[in-house]
């Protein structure tokens, strides 16, 4: 049975990199018989123009189908969703409640949590990626049940690490969810006498002020670019204040590289622990510049930690899930009957 997946139009914009985009190309590459629609706009709020491209293409899908819409496009504009609401099963994919992008004001928020409230609600089936999230949007919109396929990782060679630790990367869209104010802060600011280097890589968007050499901003780095960023890591670094799970920690971990993360949404699924129950990274309160210069110097100060953490990578290294198991968890998902 063909399955119908509805898409944010840069779902392949390499200039726009984001873990759903990532979860989404990779997922649907895997399961067949699908039929792609992607759709630009400026999701969640769109512009007239893409509101009625959306109108246009759900009408277009055979009545029956299912049909997989990822949250960004569809959570924001149930009107839309309802007028297909009985003759399609409608499948929506949470990578993150609209409401939780941080930095909205009260009632932009409130508004959007209204909107993507009546969105999941004309849902057949709703999924996210962690069960911290799936937990989280129950509760948030009263649903009495969300399904949980969590992203996998590609294998990756081993990251050779430096004598020092010194060496400190974070991958993610610069902007205050992600946290890299309080990263930069936390380096500049706390830990200016010590020994380190940060590189970012991601997306621009809010630049972090700052005047220290060492915190270097790349931008987005793609393939062999990116690769060449986590080979020359020792410290995996995500400050975030929201996170529904964390796709970076997990690449990470492929490469062996310890991880210290906000302890937020599904950041401690995606760390996990070793088969002998060791956590491969430290966890530290959100939005706590404190916590984290106080970890940071830990890191970088103390080399039988260094040395725990990283053999505690390497075996939570060979435990982390694979793309195929998202795929065929997503796949059965999709294929059952609708509630």
């Amino acid at each position: 049975m063909t399955l119908w997946a509805v898409l944010p139009g840069g779902i392949d914009d390499p200039a726009a990199p984001s873990g759903g985009n990532r979860y989404d190309r990779t997922v649907l590459s895997l399961l067949p018989d699908v039929h792609e629609i992607a759709v630009p706009g400026s999701w969640p709020s769109p512009a007239p123009a893409a509101r009625t491209a959306l109108g246009r293409a759900l009408a277009d899908i055979p009545d029956g189908s299912g049909v997989l819409i990822d949250g960004l496009v569809g959570c924001g504009v149930p009107e839309i969703l309802e007028p297909h609401a009985e003759r399609l099963r409608l499948i929506v994919l949470v990578h993150l409640p609209l409401s939780d992008e941080t930095g909205l004001a009260p009632d932009v928020a409130a508004g959007l949590r209204a909107r993507e409230r009546r969105a999941l609600h004309l849902a057949a089936t709703v999924v996210a990626t962690s069960s911290a999230a799936a937990d989280s949007i129950k509760t948030m919109h009263d649903l009495v049940r969300v399904e949980v396929a969590p992203p996998g990782v590609d294998p990756a060679p081993l990251t050779v690490p430096g004598p020092t630790g010194r060496r400190l990367l974070c991958v993610a869209a610069v902007s205050p969810r992600k946290g890299q104010d309080l990263l930069a802060g936390a380096l500049e600011n706390d830990l200016a006498g010590l020994d380190w280097q940060c590189t970012f890589a991601g997306a621009i968007i809010k630049p972090v002020p700052h005047s220290d050499p060492r915190l270097r901003f790349a931008g987005p780095l793609h393939g062999g670019a990116l690769d060449e960023a986590y080979g020359e890591a020792d410290l995996f670094v995500l400050a975030s204040r929201a996170e529904t799970y964390g796709m970076v920690v997990t690449e990470a971990l492929a490469r062996g590289i310890p991880v210290l993360a906000t302890n937020v949404g599904g950041v401690p699924e995606a760390l996990g622990t070793a088969p002998d129950g060791t956590r491969p990274g430290l966890l530290i309160p959100p939005d706590d510049r404190p916590a984290l210069a106080a970890a940071l110097r830990s890191w970088l100060t103390d080399a039988a930690l260094r040395d725990r953490l990283r053999a505690a990578a390497r075996s939570r290294r060979e435990t982390l899930p694979r793309w195929s198991a998202t795929a065929s968890a997503l796949s059965a998902i999709c294929e059952g009957a609708p509630r």
